[in-house]
């Protein structure tokens, strides 16, 4: 305990013994009447004021040490626990990692898996905020025309998601308890596809590499095509990411076909709403459990038709909310 606290507490008692009131001690001593209260009762209780002995271990860690590992951590969020487990020793306060564990969610700081996101360059986020502030404010009917695309590859055994189980101990290799994974996925399919906020648009599976030359043919056998089944019109706006064969002898296609193209800033998947799309596709086909590549196509066919127009239009709904998030962030990545 500090001298001043031990003096303020001497005083607070010598007033109440003179006969004065615990609204009068709080006035005059300018306390709050609650810690008048509590340190009259401590004195009547125990006959003492000072800090009294309590139960238990003493902290392997102090206060000050504790402080100290945090300002570690924010200095550096990626430290591990042996860098912090030196940096406590360095202190004069060697502790074990457990305590250090333990320690740190005390300050609200907890040990998860970081997010895996694009790497976003200077340029990128700047790009970024004034692509957003450019469109934040587009009214409905133009979002509502806009045509979303992009590629995915799904694998015949990959799909990256945890399985929980109820187990018994000692029990965790038995068959019932794994998930089988296979070399490679298994084989795997690479798709194109399109949405609006009408619904889903045509689904492709491409054979062989993506390149230039196979990306216009895909857009000349479906891009117009998705639009009118979709009811879009002749006017309204084509979405593609960066991609190089995107860009290089599409343009003169796009351009005699009167498509409009958004321009799109790099490495901004967060922004897209179809990432979702293809993560609902995955999740679905693989509840199917396809045996084969071929199989695997039928069933992406028919799950990618299956996926409800409401569900498109609330990832297109989205589009603003995900505006706002990237200037929160000032152009780094968001939680979409």
């Amino acid at each position: 305990m500090s001298e001043q606290m031990r003096i303020m507490r001497y005083r607070i008692v010598a007033r109440h013994r003179s006969g004065q009131g615990y609204k009068k001690i709080s006035a005059a001593l300018k306390v709050p009447k609650s810690t008048v209260a509590i340190i009259i009762l401590k004195w009547k209780t125990f006959g003492t004021t000072r800090t009294l002995p309590r139960a238990g271990r003493t902290a392997k860690l102090s206060y000050w040490g504790r402080r100290a590992l945090v300002r570690e951590v924010k200095k550096n969020p990626k430290i591990n626990l042996a860098e912090l487990q030196r940096c406590s020793q360095e202190m004069g306060e060697s502790c074990r990692k457990s305590t250090i564990t333990a320690a740190l969610p005390q300050s609200g700081l907890y040990g998860r898996v970081a997010c895996r996101k694009p790497l976003l360059s200077a340029r990128h986020m700047t790009a970024r905020m004034e692509f957003a502030k450019r469109h934040l404010k587009n009214p409905e009917m133009v979002r509502n025309k806009i045509l979303w695309s992009d590629e995915t590859k799904i694998e015949l055994f990959g799909l990256n998601s945890k399985r929980y189980v109820w187990k018994q101990p000692g029990t965790a290799y038995h068959l019932s308890n794994t998930v089988p994974t296979v070399k490679h996925g298994g084989g795997r399919i690479m798709l194109w596809g399109c949405f609006s906020a009408a619904g889903t648009g045509r689904l492709v599976a491409i054979e062989g590499k993506m390149n230039a030359a196979k990306y216009r043919d895909i857009l000349d056998k479906n891009l117009l095509q998705s639009a009118k089944d979709l009811r879009l019109g002749r006017r309204f706006t084509f979405q593609q990411d960066n991609d190089p064969k995107h860009t290089a002898k599409i343009t003169e296609w796009l351009h005699n076909n009167f498509v409009t193209v958004l321009e799109w800033p790099s490495q901004s998947l967060d922004l897209n709403p179809i990432e979702h799309l293809w993560r609902d596709l995955k999740m679905a086909v693989h509840q199917r459990l396809p045996s084969n590549l071929t199989e695997l196509e039928r069933i992406c066919e028919e799950e990618w038709q299956r996926i409800p127009k409401s569900r498109c239009e609330k990832l297109v709904t989205s589009f603003p909310r995900r505006f706002m998030a990237v200037l929160a962030q000032k152009g780094a990545s968001t939680k979409y």
